[in-house]
């Protein structure tokens, strides 16, 4: 098992695809699975191609959870904390990905984000385990 640490900057996709590829050892074959040990951020498979598919996608799950539902009350690490939470449980705290001859076997327009929810910047830690045939 290995622990990449991403830098986010604050709210958004980062495109991650490179940094995890980077750990596939060269030929090998089976399965990468990649869990993100935080609960304000998420892992999401999605178009990586086009940068306005991007941007929808951010302004989507700003638009599921707004900072301004009458009914949050936990905030206690500001505004975007308890939101932060919601978008969370709608994407996906771990992603199983097939590996083939090296390289992972994402679709043609597909890449790995880390979909960071919060305002600040963050080290973000997600654990890679391979499980090769």
């Amino acid at each position: 098992m290995k622990t990449i640490q991403i830098s986010t900057s604050g709210e958004g996709f980062y495109d991650i695809t490179n940094e995890l590829g980077a750990e596939i050892p060269q030929n090998a074959s089976g399965i990468c699975v990649a869990f993100i040990q935080h609960t304000s951020c998420a892992l999401t498979i999605n178009e990586n191609f086009d940068p306005s598919a991007k941007k929808d996608m951010e302004t989507f799950l700003k638009h599921l959870a707004p900072r301004n539902l009458s009914f949050i009350t936990h905030t206690a690490e500001g505004p975007d904390d308890s939101p932060s939470h919601m978008k969370s449980i709608l994407l996906n705290q771990s992603l199983t990905i097939p590996v083939n001859q090296g390289k992972l076997c994402l679709g043609t327009w597909q890449g790995i984000y880390l979909a960071e929810f919060r305002d600040q910047p963050h080290q973000r830690r997600i654990l890679i385990k391979l499980i090769i045939d």
